[in-house]
């Protein structure tokens, strides 16, 4: 019978089966939505253009000098750190430097640390201390205190590195390490490792894969060091810190 205390329950049953049935769904669209509503990651405000080509060119490294008194602390006073967990800057193409200290000032690489420094900087500051470091020698100097180079990789893992960095792994979409940063470690417009600290190498590979680390424009650095394993990422660092990276075609 039409409105009947069985017809109440029975309808009951059936609106709340349905909601039940429908939760997931509701859910999934209320995520997609949310999702789509937030604006994509933007992991660099820098985009390479002819204007920020010619200011990350355009230093002064006299100026440059000056203002990298503030940063011999901790690189050091020739470029090279004495801390194996702080990176070495000598020579290190101009390109690279000024778009970290644009990252940093713009809050799109992480450190508490860089960020004070690099905040109050100007663009043509940073260009300066870029020109400043590009500069500077990566031979060995007796009034600098660097820990370059550090032990190499032991045997297994010297191989290991050396075929990630000269052959990378195809079946895993890895490309070599030397095709973006030069068969010696070293090309313009990219991070120089010839003569980079291990510790810092391996910190910097490790914020890739969990994703601390987010400025390389097109994911590319995020998507390599996720599919690295521990050991592989262990092993490129002791590679590259202990110098084998100076080598062409990597150590054999």
């Amino acid at each position: 019978m039409k409105g009947s205390p069985v017809s109440r329950v029975s309808r009951r049953r059936y609106l709340m089966v349905a909601a039940v049935l429908n939760l997931p769904l509701a859910l999934f669209a209320t995520a997609y939505l949310a999702r789509s509503a937030s604006p994509p990651e933007i992991p660099s405000n820098v985009a390479w253009t002819e204007t920020t080509l010619a200011a990350a060119n355009g230093g002064d490294a006299f100026r440059g000098l000056l203002l990298a008194r503030r940063c011999d602390h901790c690189h050091g006073a020739e470029g090279f750190s004495d801390d194996s967990s702080i990176p070495n800057l000598a020579n290190i193409d101009r390109l690279t430097i000024w778009k970290q200290l644009e990252d940093y000032r713009t809050d799109k690489r992480a450190s508490l640390v860089m960020r004070g420094i690099a905040m109050p900087l100007s663009a043509q500051n940073s260009a300066d201390l870029a020109a400043y470091y590009s500069m500077l020698p990566n031979s060995s100097d007796p009034q600098d205190k660097r820990v370059f180079p550090q032990a190499p990789p032991n045997g297994i893992e010297a191989g290991l590195a050396s075929r990630l960095v000269t052959l990378g792994d195809g079946q895993r979409g890895i490309p070599p390490c030397q095709s973006c940063h030069g068969p010696v470690g070293s090309v313009r417009g990219a991070p120089s490792l010839a003569t980079q600290n291990g510790s810092y190498i391996l910190s910097q590979l490790e914020g890739f894969a969990s994703g601390l680390r987010t400025n390389d424009i097109n994911m590319r650095m995020r998507s390599v060091a996720l599919q690295l394993t521990e050991q592989e990422r262990r092993a490129l660092a002791d590679y590259y810190g202990s110098g084998a990276g100076l080598l062409p075609g990597g150590a054999r």
